[in-house]
């Protein structure tokens, strides 16, 4: 087994050990909660039937973000190999700015550095579109970058944003929902000793401890989501991305500015789960645009 192989598995252990918790939820809210300890079969059926619903959604939304590829820069903005020994055989970085410059005065680009440089990516040779970046765990430059999760072991970007923000909400929802509906049975368990609130699960303490730390774990996990699923609620009617919101993105007109992507709350949410309702709540990509060009604020496109 090569090493490429071997780091491969190691970055997935995150992912295994997530579908690991939510394979051992189902077992305790439906082996456990629902066919085990309900004792009226009309609610053991609504409560499956809503749980397989939030189930199939959080899965869903999961898979996509996990195995959507990376939405990376198109050949457009690639240095030829002629273009890259003429780079690197100016001696002065004056002229290798002006050089690039030259090399990007067709492309869709607003964004520069703070040197009011055109940016440029050493590692994969091209110019940067805007608000791309270079991922130095997938080593390759991403459209829209947000952020490497190793919980999804992939790049959250312009292809699967969506995905990974339906993922958190999904997910939130599913721990929200296990958490109510099993409120009544964690007080009763606790109450009730030992454990007998159906004859079935009378001295079973394997049953009571299922169900008792899937409580705990629900609420845990809600806490942390609620936080991540709020701060990026706000990322996207900010229409930011989580390195513009602590690295404001630096225009050649008008210099940094963490609200030059920004449109109006209505039309920053379209930017990412577009323009048809109905494909809102759905894992299916609905983003605007192309990933390499964005509409900006009107008096950050004067002179350009």
């Amino acid at each position: 087994m090569s090493c490429e192989v071997i780091i491969r598995i190691f970055k997935f252990i995150p992912v295994i050990f997530i579908t690991s918790i939510i394979a051992w939820s189902w077992y305790a809210y439906v082996i456990e909660l629902c066919l085990g300890a309900v004792h009226s079969s009309i609610e053991a059926f609504f409560l499956l039937v809503f749980y397989h619903i939030s189930l199939f959604f959080l899965l869903w939304s999961y898979y996509k973000t996990i195995f959507t590829k990376i939405a990376l820069v198109p050949p457009m903005f690639k240095v030829s190999r002629a273009e890259m020994d003429q780079l690197t055989n100016l001696r002065t970085p004056d002229e290798q700015s002006r050089f690039l410059k030259n090399l990007s005065k067709d492309l869709p680009i607003v964004n520069c550095t703070i040197n009011n440089c055109v940016r440029f990516c050493e590692k994969c040779q091209h110019i940067k579109p805007d608000r791309s970046h270079h991922c130095s765990v997938c080593n390759a430059c991403n459209l829209k970058f947000d952020h490497h999760c190793p919980w999804v072991n992939n790049c959250i970007n312009f292809s699967n944003y969506k995905y990974f923000i339906l993922f958190l909400g999904y997910g939130l929802t599913y721990c929200i929902y296990v958490c109510l509906t099993m409120l009544k049975y964690f007080i009763l368990f606790w109450r009730i000793n030992p454990f007998n609130y159906k004859g079935e699960l009378e001295n079973t303490s394997t049953g009571k401890f299922h169900l008792l730390f899937l409580f705990v774990v629900a609420i845990m996990f809600a806490f942390s989501l609620v936080s991540l699923f709020g701060y990026h609620t706000y990322l996207v009617l900010k229409n930011r991305t989580t390195l513009e919101a602590f690295r404001a993105p630096i225009f050649c007109v008008g210099g940094p500015d963490k609200n030059g992507f920004s449109l109006g709350y209505r039309k920053n949410f379209e930017q990412v789960f577009g323009t048809e309702k109905k494909y809102w709540l759905l894992p299916i990509f609905t983003s605007l645009g192309d990933g390499v060009k964005y509409p900006v604020r009107k008096h950050l496109l004067e002179d350009v």
